[in-house]
């Protein structure tokens, strides 16, 4: 009898085994994707070469970089590698998940901008956790990354702690895209013009916010990606806002400036982009501004 409860209670422990281990590389293959794809951390925090129109340096990946330099900061994305010393290896995944949703770091310092906290603040427990799980597997590399100048004042944080954010129904096609558009992707961010050193969420996705030396190699003019037919892409057909936003091509066929992460939009899976272009022609369109 004592050796069939055993035999109950090791067969049970492994199926515990087993069930944990589908969930946590179900984990993986999520922070992968996003981190892949749409959230595309790589296009800000690895570093680039100057001299090769800013592509990414090769075994340099995550290891931090220059980011932008613009009126009130001279901003430069961490190392988010898990080197113990230059990274963030030390950090326990409540400190990272705080770090990403509330922009604050293991000593209650706020990350200045860019880092688009603000946006993230939604992002659900498990995207947040799966980018976690990513993370942790991303090789450690060595390099100390200078630290971010604001002469611009930053607010002690960017509102109450978040504790907890749910998943958002892909049912409902233009609250998941927001979701993908809005708070995965922080198209806004960039995207949205500044007004007194804030954005503009009054003009939203209207373009025309300048982005000067990004990467220390480019300077941009964001544009407008409300549906206005002529300002925006109201105009344009979904394959043609699908090849902007993956291959970086206008529909006139112009080239966009490479600071978007087309290598990583590339990713993006049909479902997820269906729902962007959805979202996108569902906000207000706006004329440019004079």
């Amino acid at each position: 009898m004592t050796r069939r409860i055993l035999s109950v209670f090791l067969l049970i422990g492994s199926m515990h085994g087993a069930l944990v281990l589908a969930a946590d590389e179900a984990m993986l293959a999520r922070g992968t994707y996003l981190m892949e794809s749409i959230v595309a951390c790589g296009n800000c925090h690895t570093p680039r070469d100057p001299d090769n129109t800013g592509s990414a340096i090769e075994g340099m990946a995550y290891a931090g970089a220059f980011t932008i330099k613009e009126e009130g900061l001279n901003a430069y994305a961490p190392n988010i590698t898990m080197d113990i010393e230059t990274g963030i290896g030390s950090w326990t995944d409540e400190e990272i998940i705080t770090a990403i949703r509330d922009g604050l770091r293991p000593d209650g310092s706020l990350i200045g901008p860019p880092m688009p906290s603000p946006f993230y603040a939604t992002m659900s427990d498990y995207d947040v956790q799966s980018i976690v799980a990513y993370l942790r597997t991303v090789e450690p590399i060595s390099n100390v990354v200078p630290k971010s100048e604001y002469s611009i004042p930053l607010p002690p944080n960017y509102g109450p702690k978040v504790e907890s954010a749910p998943e958002v129904s892909k049912d409902d096609l233009l609250a998941y895209g927001r979701y993908v558009t809005h708070t995965l992707g922080h198209c806004t961010e960039c995207h949205t013009p500044m007004s007194e050193g804030r954005i503009d969420f009054s003009r939203l996705n209207a373009g025309g916010r300048v982005l000067p030396n990004v990467f220390g190699v480019v300077t941009g003019v964001s544009l407008n990606i409300t549906p206005h037919p002529a300002a925006g892409i109201g105009e344009w057909s979904d394959d043609e806002i699908k090849r902007a936003i993956t291959d970086g091509v206008s529909r006139d066929g112009r080239e966009l400036v490479k600071m978007m992460g087309f290598p990583y939009y590339k990713n993006i899976n049909e479902e997820d982009m269906k729902a962007m272009i959805a979202y996108l022609r569902s906000v207000p369109p706006f004329p440019e501004l004079e």
